[in-house]
């Protein structure tokens, strides 16, 4: 690898309509596209690692600002993000899931392994590999080997991770330039831009999630409606009923279904108007 190799890549173990609510989030250009039946990858079409850090100081390593993204996007989502980063001395991961600590693994240029072994041991049991096949091939990576630089290494990582499904294509992988990262990845199938459109319409996306979900019958709908309809004619007599028993228990249930469902319908309204808009 040489300085000018710097490249990353965001994996994550879910499929693109799935990864795309998030990745707007990030409020970073970038490529999204499929990488096998489980996964889908990020990449960023810009280079932030090269401009000045926060408050303009000296800019941010690129291990740390793909650290910062896998970590942002994990935090909001059931599925774990693998940022992989290389650049002229380094190159390594982190795997980031939920709100656990993120763990993470580097080699130096040459592929002289710098992380600890249990890092690896942790990676293997997040991503529910195989803890005897696949925890060996991946402790392999942390031996010294002449023969392995840290392109290489990366390289034995993705192998094994072929194993649940993740296929990246062809010239997308440890090594390239961000350049032509970003080149090969928008040329791939079903391949789509990422840009932050601001909150407002984040929200929306978000929403559309929501809906087109497990939960969305009983937020949007006629059964969503159903509902709001009902808790505002309980919660109204509920009410005043506790007010004239001076029961504050039961006056405050009351209020609690008349807020639920006045919001119900208003959000069912307001969604409404949104996509007429």
């Amino acid at each position: 690898m040489n300085a000018t190799s710097t490249g990353a890549l965001l994996l994550c173990r879910a499929d693109p309509e799935t990864v795309r609510p998030l990745a707007h989030l990030l409020r970073e250009q970038m490529l999204l596209t499929r990488a096998g039946g489980e996964w889908s990858v990020l990449v960023p079409e810009g280079k932030p690692w090269r401009g000045t850090g926060p408050g303009g100081g000296d800019p941010e390593p690129v291990d740390r600002v793909l650290g910062g993204w896998a970590t942002a996007l994990a935090v909001g989502s059931t599925w774990p993000v693998l940022a992989l980063w290389w650049d002229g001395d380094r190159a390594g991961y982190t795997l980031a899931a939920g709100f656990r600590r993120t763990v993470g693994y580097i080699w130096l240029a040459d592929g002289t392994p710098v992380g600890e072994d249990e890092a690896m041991r942790t990676f293997a049991a997040r991503l529910g590999l195989d803890p005897v096949l696949d925890l060996q091939a991946l402790e392999e990576l942390t031996r010294p080997d002449p023969e392995a630089d840290a392109e290489a290494r990366l390289r034995g990582l993705l192998a094994v991770l072929t194993r649940t499904g993740l296929t990246l294509p062809p010239g997308l992988g440890p090594g390239e330039s961000a350049d032509r990262l970003r080149s090969v990845a928008g040329v791939q199938r079903g391949a789509e831009r990422i840009e932050w459109a601001g909150w407002r319409d984040a929200v929306r996306v978000e929403l559309d999630v929501v809906e087109a979900g497990s939960l969305g019958p009983w937020v949007r709908g006629p059964r969503a409606r159903a509902i709001a309809a009902a808790q505002l004619a309980a919660g109204l007599p509920l009410l005043l009923w506790g007010v004239r028993r001076r029961s504050g228990g039961w006056a405050a249930a009351g209020a609690v279904l008349l807020a639920q469902g006045a919001l119900g319908l208003a959000y069912h309204r307001a969604r409404e108007a949104a996509e007429r808009s």
